[in-house]
């Protein structure tokens, strides 16, 4: 369960800027949008709002980018740059530490993890745990010194040993999985069931690898048929990779090359069945499968491909970041995927959802709470900064009820997060001189 995010100095984003899932107490929001793990409570959801070129992917891509550096760093080489993408437009800010900080529970047990890093080196690093009563330090990192505390679970023999293997571009937690260790392996669990997919390049998504798996096969149909798509249902086919199959025009050297890496591999075909109709227009007992991809339109595809990340969190109650999750999707199709999570019949383990979105709908027809609506936009020296609607305060000290017309407000530009245009009607669209 995910409690909190916070970044600075990367990209777009300079100070600190802190996305929090910590439900607020004021009353008046429903209670359905909480879940529970213990004595600790997270939202479900959080919509992040803000005009193009506010910052909302970077936040989003920041988090992205923390699981890859966990999952990847330790297996990487000695000469291999760390992801430094600093805020470039304030002096002095390049020569500063990109800092990521996550805070999450595993079986009712609070971690704080974080480090700062710059290109070639990790400067520093912590993991805090809170379980009953304080909060207590595992291990501390400062460059190449590491302090571990004798509340770290592992052999103290391994954990030495994988002080000294890590290097200064690599970091301890990463390492520490490398070596087994008990409570490392523990994170690397929580964070295998956290992942971000962009909404407007869905195709990259792998949702066939789950069709082994008889039982996701069934959600997936289920899931599409409820999508009011007219699908029957769909099928996938795999075939085992053919060499013979290979164009004619390869030379052996690119040939071989090929066979050896595709052997083994497989191709898979979607099929999507529909009923057909006599002429009459009255439905038939038969019915026609074409290749999905060729026939099926741009938002059932992007339904599909979403299909496995939203099915695979909520049966796993990981947490899932989509960007542009509105992209080609009808919004009444939006508005129901995002019910899935706020659904506790339909998220019984407790499954997060983080998105940004330019969907104003979900603001009047989604059930989302103030805490739960974010906004993104820039300061005055174009950093991007982020805050709730919940902590959302009027000039007068009056803050925002939650049965207002927020679609509305948005607009108006009570929240700000919109873009501020200039006068298109000295936009210089003159003739080019030719006649038509």
């Amino acid at each position: 369960m995910l409690i909190e995010f916070k970044v600075s100095n990367y990209r777009s984003i300079g100070d600190e800027q802190i996305l929090s899932l910590i439900p607020d107490k004021k009353k008046g929001d429903s209670s359905d949008n909480i879940i529970s793990k213990g004595k600790h409570n997270a939202l479900n959801a959080i919509a992040i709002y803000g005009s193009n070129a506010s910052g909302k992917s970077n936040l989003l891509l920041s988090m992205s980018l923390l699981d890859k550096l966990i999952h990847l760093s330790a297996r990487s080489s000695s000469t291999t740059k760390l992801p430094y993408d600093p805020f470039l437009l304030r002096k002095g800010w390049e020569n500063k530490p990109t800092k990521f900080e996550v805070t999450f529970i595993i079986n009712q047990i609070k971690y704080r993890y974080g480090l700062e890093f710059y290109r070639d080196q990790v400067v520093s690093e912590w993991l805090y745990r809170k379980s009953v009563g304080r909060e207590v330090y595992l291990f501390l990192r400062q460059e190449d010194i590491i302090d571990t505390s004798s509340a770290f679970k592992g052999k103290n023999k391994i954990i030495d040993t994988a002080i000294e293997a890590t290097r200064p571009n690599a970091l301890f937690l990463s390492t520490c999985d490398m070596f087994n260790i008990d409570e490392a392996k523990d994170i690397f669990q929580w964070f295998k069931h956290f992942q971000m997919i962009d909404g407007l390049n869905t195709e990259t998504i792998n949702t066939v690898t789950l069709w082994d798996n008889k039982g996701y096969q069934s959600k997936i149909n289920d899931y599409m048929t409820k999508l009011g798509l007219s699908l029957v249902e769909i099928d996938i086919t795999t075939k085992d990779f053919d060499s013979s199959e290979l164009p004619d025009i390869l030379n052996e050297n690119e040939r071989d090359k090929l066979i050896k890496q595709l052997s083994g591999s497989k191709s898979f075909t979607i099929y999507a069945k529909h009923k057909v109709y006599n002429s009459k227009g009255k439905e038939t007992n038969d019915t026609l499968s074409w290749k999905f991809e060729e026939r099926e339109s741009a938002g059932t595809n992007k339904a599909f491909h979403l299909s496995g990340p939203i099915l695979w969190t909520l049966t796993k109650g990981g947490v899932l970041i989509i960007d542009e999750i509105e992209a080609k999707l009808h919004p009444i199709m939006t508005i129901e995927t995002i019910n899935l999570f706020l659904n506790k019949d339909t998220n019984p383990n407790n499954a997060q959802l983080i998105f940004a979105t330019h969907d104003t709908n979900l603001l009047t027809y989604s059930k989302l709470r103030r805490d739960q609506i974010y906004f993104s936009e820039k300061n005055n020296w174009e950093s991007t900064e982020i805050y709730s609607l919940s902590d959302f305060v009027y000039i007068d000290n009056t803050k925002e009820r939650p049965d207002t017309d927020k679609e509305k407000r948005y607009f108006e530009g009570r929240y700000k997060a919109i873009p501020i245009l200039s006068n298109f009607h000295s936009l210089n669209l003159g003739s080019d001189g030719k006649e038509r």
